[in-house]
Parts: C-alpha cells; sequence; structure tokens
C-alpha cells in the first residue's frame, strides 16, 4: 500500500492499524535545534485522545508517545524523528460479526475491491487512530512556526449536527468537552449528543481552524499553491467531506465588490480570501473550515452486502462517537500546521528568505 506520506521539505510518514500493536510515525525535515520534549507532544494527543468524556468513544488509550530518534540532549537534530504510540485497549471481538460483511460509510468495500484483503478491526489503517500521527506531527509543527515565525494555530467547532455555535472566544474552546467557542451552548450539545447516543445514530460537524501571524509570501502561484495543499491535507483526515477557506461556498451568493478584500496603508479591510491570494499568504490570518460526516459506525441497522454479494443487515456495535467532530480540532490545527511549516521551508530554499518588498500589510 503507497500513499502513506505527506509534505515535500517537512515529510511525515506514518504505519499502524487501529488493531495492530501499535501507530507510529517518522518525520524527516524538522531543522535541528528546536527544544523538544515528549510533553511538548502529549499535550496536544490529550486534546485528541478517546475516553474524555461521554460524548466520544469510550476506547481507553493513553496515547502515549514514545520518541525514538532525532531527538539529543532536548533539541531535534535534523535527522528523522521516529515515535510510536502503543495501543492498550482494543476490543477485537467488536468486529468479528462484519468480517464478511461492507459497513455503508466505511472503506470496507473499496479496500476490499483494491486489495483484495481487509483488516475489518475497527478499520484497519484506515482507522481515525492514523490520526494521531498527524497531532504528533502538528505538536512540533506549532511549536516551530509559534518559535520561528511566532504564527499561532487554534481551532474550534463550528457546528455540530444542525446547531451552528456563535463565536464568544479563545478562552472558552478549551474549557468544554466540545471545543465550542460558546459556552452557553453546552448544556444544549450535551443533551443533543446524549439523544443521538440514545438513538444509537449520529451527526456530522464543522470545525474551523485559525493560523495567526502567518507572513506574506508562502506558496506557489500555480502548482503547490498554499491554498491547493492546505485543501489536499484537510481532505485527507478521516472524514472530511468538504474544505472552505475564507468565504469559501458562500462567496457564490457574493458579489465581487463585497468579495474582493480591499486594502489601505493599513491593511486589508476584511479577508474572504482567508489569508491567501493566488495561492500565496497574504499575511492575513489563514482561515480554514471543514466538514465532517456523520459517523458510519452507527447500531441503526443499514443495508449492505456481504463479500459473496449477497444482500444482508450490517448493525456496527462497539465504542464509537455519536459525532467525529468532537475530537477532530487538535487534528485539524495539526494538519494546517504540517502544511504551513512545509512551505515555510520552501523560501529557505529557493529564495534564502529574502525580505518582502514594501509595502508590506498586516
Amino acid at each position: 500500500m503507497s500513499g502513506n506520506s505527506f509534505g515535500t521539505l517537512y515529510c511525515v510518514t506514518s504505519f499502524g492499524e487501529s488493531h495492530g500493536p501499535a501507530m507510529g510515525g517518522v518525520i524527516d525535515g524538522c531543522p535541528p535545534g528546536l527544544e523538544l520534549a515528549e510533553a511538548d507532544i502529549q499535550k496536544e494527543l490529550d486534546r485528541r485522545k478517546p475516553g474524555t468524556s461521554r460524548h466520544v468513544t469510550q476506547r481507553q488509550e493513553s496515547d502515549r508517545i514514545e520518541l525514538l530518534s532525532g531527538i539529543f540532549e532536548g533539541k531535534t537534530t535534523g535527522t528523522s524523528i521516529g515515535f510510536v504510540i502503543r495501543n492498550e485497549d482494543q476490543r477485537s471481538k467488536d468486529y468479528s460479526d462484519i468480517a464478511r460483511t461492507f459497513r455503508p460509510g466505511h472503506a470496507d468495500y473499496t479496500y476490499w475491491q483494491k486489495y483484495g484483503v481487509r483488516d475489518y478491526r475497527g478499520g484497519g489503517r484506515a482507522s481515525a487512530r492514523e490520526t494521531t500521527i498527524r497531532v504528533a506531527a502538528g505538536a512540533i509543527a506549532k511549536k516551530w512556526l509559534r518559535e520561528r515565525y511566532g504564527v499561532e494555530v487554534r481551532g474550534y467547532v463550528a457546528q455540530i449536527g444542525p446547531h451552528a455555535l456563535t463565536f464568544r472566544g479563545w478562552e472558552h474552546v478549551g474549557n468544554n468537552s466540545f471545543f465550542s467557542p460558546d459556552p452557553e451552548s453546552v448544556p444544549m450539545l450535551e443533551a443533543y449528543l446524549d439523544s443521538l447516543r440514545r438513538d444509537g445514530d449520529s451527526c456530522g460537524a464543522r470545525v474551523t481552524v485559525v493560523a495567526q501571524g502567518v507572513p506574506v509570501g508562502w506558496g506557489e502561484p500555480v502548482y503547490g499553491r498554499l491554498d491547493a495543499d492546505i485543501a489536499s491535507g484537510m481532505m485527507g483526515i478521516n472524514a472530511v467531506k468538504g474544505v472552505e477557506i475564507g468565504a469559501g461556498f458562500a462567496s457564490i451568493a457574493q458579489r465581487g465588490s463585497e468579495h474582493g478584500d480591499e486594502l489601505t496603508p493599513d491593511g486589508f479591510l476584511s479577508n474572504n480570501a482567508g489569508g491567501v491570494l493566488g495561492g500565496i499568504s497574504s499575511g492575513q490570518d489563514v482561515v480554514v473550515s471543514i466538514a465532517l460526516k456523520p459517523t458510519s459506525s452507527i447500531r441503526v441497522p443499514r443495508r449492505s452486502i456481504d463479500i459473496d454479494g449477497k444482500p444482508t443487515t450490517v448493525q456496527t456495535t462497539g465504542r464509537h462517537d455519536p459525532c467525529v467532530g468532537l475530537r477532530a480540532t487538535p487534528i485539524a490545527e495539526g494538519m494546517l500546521a504540517c502544511v504551513l511549516m512545509d512551505h515555510a521551508l520552501r523560501p529557505r530554499a529557493q529564495c534564502a528568505e529574502v525580505s518582502t518588498p514594501t509595502p508590506k500589510l498586516r
């Protein structure tokens, strides 16, 4: 199986399956001299790990990272950073009933048709546990971006099912299990998620990620566009079915006189472009939203077929999130940070980080 790596200069390779011994990754291209400890990465993994509330899967995983290489005396050496995250709470018996059937909405059918074999235990390689690698790689990228350029990458849940959330401040996001920027929404969201779990059903979500402090000039104008690479990275996250940058699909209803971000000596007057113009960062906040589909593993009986092509009914048991978007915020943050770091490294080779011509707008 190919396609286990992403990035050009900051390159991340992952391995492992949901019910195998461990998930693991190798990061190439991290510059030397970055102070880095397991604790720097662990705090991001803890934000993503399962079992943190009654509203997510109750699979109990510590997601403890073990750094294997690339660090000496507390700093990166410039060599490959290797790491593993052990799987501790697999319950493969929960999946024995679907060994010969295909779950609607999952990769079961396409894996079987492509490879002729599949690991049905928790989805195998297609499991969302693979996103631990992106969070770990993103934690390193976030630290490097912050210390090298002052870039901050953070996100929040903007909508759960039909419930759009009002942004009331970043300080609220980390204080509830929904990554909600609106503390007043929490009781309503709790009741909504409890009803989904009782029904054995699920819902989708919208997550917004913002990178503040991105300099002008990251990205290429044709191939290697910053926004194209961001969209590709985000679409590679499990369950993501849509990506918006800036105004996104809302730009369809806008007029040109409204959408085009006017410039003044003091900066831009709006940010419909989401911080990217012509594939190159403009110096404004990079704003990305992703749409995550409803969790496919649900208790509601669904029609399907078995490996012989015969009709059957699938009812998924086991421990699953009623809304995968609840734990997607640190994943989306990590993915955006990886793409930004990859692009930040490119001008260092091509242009030796020449200064941006004036005027430089904020």
